[in-house]
């Protein structure tokens, strides 16, 4: 395996979780404790998807997955890119 490669996956997994952090907090509370609560509905909606298959989201839900993936897949194919190889062969090459 490429360290290399492996930082940059391992760079943009931080920033995604970071992201999802900062969204999570600032829709959370605060209470007198300094504890963090989390509202009942975002509760409710995040058990529920945690527990359902990819296949079984709603499509608004699956599109938010695909653009995660979507930045997985930029970070490997500029990796493969700048080290000479190819991911995806062009459609109608060597069809034959």
């Amino acid at each position: 395996m490429n360290q290399e490669l492996i930082e940059q996956l391992a760079a943009l997994s931080h920033e995604q979780w970071s992201g999802w952090m900062k969204y999570l907090f600032s829709v959370s509370g605060v209470d007198i404790d300094k504890e963090t609560h989390i509202p009942r509905e975002y509760t409710l909606r995040w058990l529920r998807q945690m527990d359902t298959p990819y296949a079984e989201l709603s499509e608004i839900e699956q599109k938010s997955d695909r653009k995660e993936a979507e930045r997985m897949l930029e970070v490997v194919t500029k990796w493969m890119n700048a080290n000479g190889l190819v991911l995806f062969k062009p459609s109608g090459l060597n069809d034959k």
